[in-house]
């Protein structure tokens, strides 16, 4: 069993590896073509940037897969072996919390890597060193917090139910609801500098928009993002009386007030279509899945690895093997989220119109240094945004303007 497990994640390991070498192969040779969307010293710098980027995920990769055959060898062992003088409660939270903090803890040279030298050098990183240690720091706090919190929730169904992967799938499922529905007045609190959106012409235009499909919220806001990150963005957030949009400062800086229009449309479509409550129900299924699948090891699995089949043990499992159906249920997710995309653009383009969304799309290219092409296998696993040629062509961009070579490049997302 414990074979059968590890050759599973190994052949996880290698496609990822070969998509992103393929990936990697394509965009050096992308780059040195005739220019897409970009001016050509844009667009070497923007494929550059991706290069270097999928470099750091070919790394990582590398790692998590080193991490992952020390963890089936002897590392659960060795790990639940430190806490066996606690009593039983306490163990299984600072056994998966130690997991957890040593995952986080491997990876954060690469997420250091990625901020202070190579955003900084193409020019996204804004944050000191002294507020990515406050962020840091907060979000420690918060995991060993809440993630006690929900580690010993999911212990106590585990030990009192017969059934308790799937009141545990259910008891996950609620936390996640309640995460989304007080994000953005968490990240308000402990992140983010949020105001309301001065009173006048953009607000009231925002306001008529919002009544047009419906759209409740409880204001409009703009977040001081600036301070840590120069890519625009913006995102619609929490459930309910709770909505919010929320307006990064960059967004409001680089684009006019009927591009930000017809982008706040494109949203507002993923509203009035129900999207989030279709990627909730996906992501519903992946969980589903990984607790039936865990629910039901066979217990060989656990002798082998040499430790008893407790609570803490299984949630160690799951959170090691999540990434594994998450990447052989990535395609389809995608492939919802594209054509998700693509009814949201017609919103948009009714709303704020489709020149202003297209132009818009093409500045968040420019702006967040986004190469326009890709190779196609990596579009398969990973795009959850159509080829951004595709959605300027379906929002009227004349044809014989774009390189039939650019149809595979993937517009960046407003999240």
């Amino acid at each position: 069993m414990l074979t059968t497990a590890i050759t599973i994640y190994t052949l996880y390991i290698l496609v990822h590896i070969y998509v992103s070498v393929m990936q990697i192969g394509y965009l050096a040779k992308a780059k040195n073509q005739s220019a897409v969307l970009l001016k050509p010293k844009e667009f070497i710098e923007a494929g550059n940037y991706a290069i270097a980027k999928e470099r750091i995920g070919l790394l990582s990769t590398l790692v998590e897969y080193c991490v992952f055959i020390f963890w089936m060898s002897q590392g659960i062992q060795w790990l639940d072996g430190l806490f066996l003088e606690l009593s039983p409660s306490v163990h299984m939270v600072a056994f998966v919390l130690g997991f957890i903090i040593i995952g986080s803890i491997i990876s954060l040279p690469f997420e250091l890597y990625q901020k202070f030298v190579l955003d900084e050098k193409y020019g996204f990183n804004k944050s000191t060193v002294g507020l990515y240690i406050k962020d840091l720091l907060i979000t420690t706090v918060m995991t060993l917090v809440l993630g006690g919190l929900v580690i010993w929730g999911v212990g106590s169904i585990m030990i009192s139910f017969e059934m308790w992967w799937l009141y545990s799938f259910l008891f996950i499922f609620a936390v996640i609801m309640l995460i989304n529905m007080l994000f953005p007045t968490v990240r308000a609190l402990f992140f983010d500098k949020v105001t309301p959106l001065e009173d006048g012409e953009l607000k009231e235009s925002i306001e008529v928009m919002m009544d047009k499909t419906g759209f409740v919220s409880s204001g409009v806001f703009v977040s001081d993002a600036s301070k840590r990150d120069a890519r625009l963005n913006a995102y619609f957030g929490g459930f309910g009386k709770t909505k919010r949009v929320v307006l990064f400062d960059t967004l409001i800086e680089k684009l006019t007030a009927k591009e930000l229009l017809a982008v706040l449309g494109h949203e507002l479509g993923h509203f009035a279509h129900g999207d989030i409550y279709k990627n909730m129900g996906l992501m519903g299924l992946l969980l589903f899945l990984m607790f039936f699948i865990f629910g039901n090891l066979n217990e060989t699995l656990f002798l082998e690895l040499g430790v008893a089949e407790t609570p803490g043990v299984i949630m160690v499992l799951f959170l090691l093997f999540l990434p594994v159906l998450g990447f052989i249920m990535m395609p389809l997710m995608v492939m919802v989220s594209r054509h998700n995309e693509f009814e949201a653009d017609k919103t948009g383009a009714e709303l704020g119109g489709g020149e202003h969304l297209a132009s818009a799309l093409q500045k968040l290219v420019t702006e967040n240094k986004s190469f326009p092409l890709s190779h196609p296998l990596y579009i398969f696993f990973h795009y959850t945004h159509p080829p951004v040629m595709e959605r300027l062509k379906e929002l009227g961009v004349a044809a014989e303007n774009i390189n039939e070579d650019a149809r595979q490049g993937e517009c960046p997302s407003i999240q």
